[in-house]
C-alpha cells in the first residue's frame, strides 16, 4: 500500500508499505482500481489488455485516432493528413512536425516506421492486427518506410478496405514509439520489447514511472506533451475489492474510484460529495464453450445454455445501470452491430435439446472467471441456470491475468470473460470470434475462436470476404449475416455489454471515458 510520505515525495518513487493513506495529497491524483489484468505489460507492441491499453493511450500518440465527438470518423493525430492512391494499395502519411518525445527528441517519419515495423516483428499477441494486411518480418521494411523525415509511406501486398486499414491503425498496436531509446535499451536483438515492459518512450501526456504488478501503476507528466496534464503525477492503485475502493473514496485516500458496484453506487447516490461519470463502452461480457471438450462438440450443447441463461435477471439483479444485456459479437455503437436478443431464459426447451444431444441427464464441467464483483455473482447466477438444465458446474476463480493466461493456453472448459475491440471496425471482432483459418496449435492466430477450437470454414470465407469488401453497404449486409449465423451455432454466448463508470470526490473532474480503454484520457483531471 502506497504511504502518504511517498505520495508528497514528488521527486522519489512512492514506496510499497502496509500503512494506511492520508488524504491525497495536492499535485497528485490516486485513482483507485483493480489492474491484475496486465499480462504484456506496456510495450504497445504486446499491450493487449484493459489496464495496459488505457496507460498506453496516455502514454503514447497514434498516426491516427478516432474523432472523440464521432467515432465514425478519423482524424490525424501524428500524422497531418494522409492520402490514399485509387487502387487502395498505397498509404502516404504526413507526419507533424511539432511533436516531442519524452525524451526531449523530436518526433519523425523514422519513428513511424520503426514502430509499425516492429509490431510484425515481435509478433506479440496483438501483432496480428498489423500483420493482417499481408506484412511480414521478411517483408515489412520494404513495405512500410520513411521516405524522408516528414513522410511515411505504406505499401500493402493486397488489397484490403481503406476504413478497416486505418482503424487498425488507431489501436494501441500503432502508438508510436522512440526508436532511437528503443534501440538503446535492446536486448538480444528484441528491439526493446523487455525493456518497455516496464517502461514509455512516447510523445503522450504521461510518461511511466513504475510499475508493481497487482499493486499500482505511477504516472509522471511528460514536459514535452502537446497536451500537459492539469494533475502532475496520478496513481493507478490496484484495490480488488470494491468496498475497499468506496472506503478510500470515502476517507479520501482515493479521489476516484473506477470498479463500484451497482449497490455501491445507489449507496452514495444524491450525497454532494460525489459525482459519477458514465461512458458507453464496447466491452462485453461472453460464455465461452471449449470445443475441445466433447460435450460442446455438439450444437445441441451450445444452444440448450444460451438458452438457460437468464440473461435479463443477471442484468436487472447483479448489474444494473452497469452492464445491460447484449448478444451479438459486435457490440452496441460498432457499426454494422445488430440489435437481435434472440435468447431468453428457457430451461424445458434447454433440457430437451440436451436429450437431443445425448445428454438426458446432464454432465459436470467447470467455468473460469474472474475474481472481481460482479464476475462471482455472475458466475452463480449461471450455475444456477445450467443446474436448473442438469449441467453441474464447478467454479473457478482467479485473478484477471490468471484467467486470461489459462484461456490463451486453451485450458479452460467454460469460460467467462471480456472482451473489447482493438479497434472501431467490425473486423475486430468478427475476426476475433469467427475467423479461424488453422485451429493448429502452431497457428499464427491466436483469437477467442482459435482459443476455444471454434472451426468453421463459412464463418472464416465470410469474415474474410467482408475484410476487402469496399462497398460498405454490402460489407454491412456481410456482418449481419455472420452475426445470425453466429449466434445460433457458435460456442461463444454474449452476455452483456457495459457501461464505464468512474466515482470522483467532489472537486475532481476532467476524466474523459472512452468508448475503449486507450480513449480513456487522464491529462484534463483536475483536483481542487
Amino acid at each position: 500500500m502506497l504511504t502518504r510520505r511517498t505520495l508528497m515525495a514528488s521527486a522519489a518513487l512512492p514506496l510499497v508499505g502496509r500503512s494506511a493513506l492520508a488524504a491525497s495529497p495536492p499535485g497528485i491524483v490516486v485513482m483507485a482500481k483493480q489492474i491484475d489484468d496486465i499480462v504484456g505489460a506496456f510495450d504497445p507492441a504486446e499491450s493487449y489488455e484493459f489496464t495496459n491499453n488505457e496507460v498506453c493511450g496516455n502514454c503514447y500518440r497514434k498516426l491516427i485516432v478516432p474523432d472523440v465527438a464521432d467515432t465514425s470518423k478519423l482524424q490525424g493525430d501524428v500524422a497531418q493528413s494522409w492520402d490514399v492512391t485509387p487502387d487502395g494499395l498505397t498509404f502516404t502519411f504526413h507526419i507533424r512536425d511539432n511533436i516531442v518525445f519524452s525524451s526531449g527528441k523530436k518526433l519523425t517519419a523514422e519513428d513511424v516506421a520503426f514502430s509499425l515495423q516492429r509490431v510484425v516483428k515481435l509478433n506479440k499477441a496483438p501483432g496480428f492486427v498489423i500483420g493482417q494486411f499481408g506484412f511480414t518480418a521478411d517483408n515489412v521494411e520494404q513495405m512500410i518506410r520513411a521516405t524522408d523525415p516528414k513522410t511515411v509511406v505504406m505499401k500493402l501486398p493486397e488489397m484490403q478496405a481503406t476504413s478497416f486499414v486505418l482503424y487498425c491503425l488507431s489501436a494501441t498496436v500503432g502508438c508510436v514509439v522512440e526508436k532511437a531509446e528503443a534501440l538503446a535499451h535492446q536486448t538480444n536483438g528484441d528491439l526493446g520489447n523487455a525493456w518497455l515492459k516496464t517502461h514509455t518512450a512516447g510523445a503522450g501526456s504521461y510518461t511511466l514511472v513504475d510499475w508493481q504488478a497487482s499493486d499500482h501503476i505511477i504516472l509522471q507528466a511528460n514536459p514535452h506533451a502537446a497536451v500537459k496534464p492539469k494533475v502532475p503525477r496520478l496513481i493507478l492503485r490496484h484495490v480488488a475489492d470494491p468496498a475497499a475502493q468506496l472506503l478510500l473514496l470515502q476517507k479520501g485516500d482515493a479521489d476516484i474510484a473506477r470498479d463500484l458496484t451497482a449497490d455501491q453506487l445507489k449507496s452514495i447516490a444524491g450525497n454532494a460529495g460525489y459525482h459519477v461519470d458514465k461512458a458507453n463502452q464496447l466491452n462485453q461480457m461472453y460464455f465461452a464453450m471449449n470445443v475441445d471438450v466433447a460435450e460442446f462438440k455438439k450444437p445441441e450443447v451450445r444452444q440448450a445454455i444460451k438458452m438457460a441463461i437468464d440473461y435479463q435477471g443477471i442484468a436487472d439483479n447483479i448489474t444494473p445501470n452497469l452492464w445491460s444485456v447484449w448478444q451479438s459479437f459486435l457490440p452496441k455503437g460498432m457499426p454494422g452491430a445488430t440489435n437481435e436478443i434472440p435468447f431468453k431464459k428457457d430451461p424445458e426447451k434447454a433440457k430437451a435439446l440436451l436429450a437431443q444431444a445425448g445428454y438426458p441427464d446432464g454432465f459436470s464441467v467447470t467455468l473460469d472467471h474472474f475474481s472481481k464483483a460482479p464476475y462471482p455473482q455472475i458466475a452463480q447466477a449461471l450455475q444456477s441456470d445450467l443446474a436448473a438444465i442438469g449441467i453441474k458446474v464447478t467454479l473457478i476463480a482467479g485473478e484477471q491475468k490468471q484467467v486470461i493466461s489459462k484461456n490463451r493456453a486453451r485450458q479452460h472448459q467454460l469460460l467467462m470473460t471480456t472482451w473489447f475491440p482493438d479497434y472501431l471496425d467490425a473486423n475486430s471482432n468478427a475476426q476475433a470470434f469467427c475467423d479461424n483459418p488453422d485451429d493448429a496449435d502452431t497457428s499464427k492466430l491466436h483469437s477467442p475462436a482459435w482459443r476455444t477450437h471454434f472451426f468453421d470454414p463459412a464463418l472464416t470465407a465470410e469474415a474474410e470476404q467482408a475484410v476487402k469488401e469496399v462497398d460498405t453497404t454490402k460489407r454491412m449486409a456481410l456482418y449481419a449475416k455472420m452475426q445470425n449465423e453466429f449466434m445460433q451455432m457458435a460456442p461463444f454466448a454474449f452476455i452483456l455489454q457495459s457501461n464505464e463508470i468512474a466515482t470522483m470526490r467532489k472537486g475532481v473532474t476532467g476524466l474523459q471515458l472512452g468508448v475503449l480503454p486507450d480513449y480513456t484520457k487522464y491529462a484534463d483531471i483536475v483536483k481542487a
